[in-house]
């Protein structure tokens, strides 16, 4: 079950201990974790995965994996974010089942729409706003395009690329699920601030 709207995923940082700032964004109140970090060993990726899963176990937060349905289910985490050029949804479902999330990542409305036809539960949506967490090969989408995804689909949507403090209330204005981000927590002074006066943003901009 994705978390009720408006809610925070915080995606790790490859420049810092995955465990420990999970730990930090889960105190101040992130509801998903994101697992990612392309270059660690199945073996790595496993000790982390255990360790924040317990943690959001804790804190009642869902725990997902990024990429990687084995370690997904190795670990028993609650789900996997899968890439365009990951495994497809339709073939994750099949090993992962029902009881499991499914999210995808999509860059424009067509990417969306397929990924819904394939049994994601949401998707990412993104760049919405000029990153440098992650090198992008396509110019950001801009909040009105992530509007339009949102009244095409039935899925919960997660916007994610370059959201602040200051632009994130526009994206749940129009329409986002929920924001992900990676530097406005991991790279803030206090993490765990950081991520508590972003869902505090989050939920003025519903009342």
């Amino acid at each position: 079950m994705i978390p009720s709207s408006p809610f925070l995923c915080v995606i790790t940082d490859e420049a810092y201990c995955p465990v420990t700032l999970a730990e930090e964004a889960l105190k101040g109140g992130a509801a998903m974790i994101q697992l990612r970090h392309k270059t660690a060993s199945g073996s790595q990726l496993f000790t982390w995965a255990v360790a924040i899963r317990n943690l959001c176990c804790e804190y009642h937060a869902l725990f997902i994996i990024n990429d990687r349905v084995d370690i997904a289910l190795a670990s028993e985490a609650d789900g996997v974010h899968l890439g365009q050029d990951d495994l497809p949804a339709a073939a994750a479902r099949k090993l992962l089942g029902n009881s499991r999330i499914i999210g995808v990542s999509a860059s424009s409305l067509e990417e969306a729409v397929q990924a819904e036809k394939d049994g994601a539960d949401y998707i990412g949506f993104g760049h919405v706003y000029p990153t440098v967490s992650k090198l992008k090969e396509h110019a950001p989408l801009g909040p009105k395009n992530l509007q339009k995804t949102v009244k095409s689909i039935s899925l919960p949507v997660v916007a994610i690329g370059g959201i602040t403090i200051e632009n994130a209330p526009i994206l749940i204005s129009m329409g986002a699920s929920g924001v992900a981000v990676i530097s406005a927590v991991s790279r803030a002074e206090n993490p765990s601030k950081a991520a508590s006066d972003i869902i505090s943003v989050l939920q003025k901009s519903v009342q």
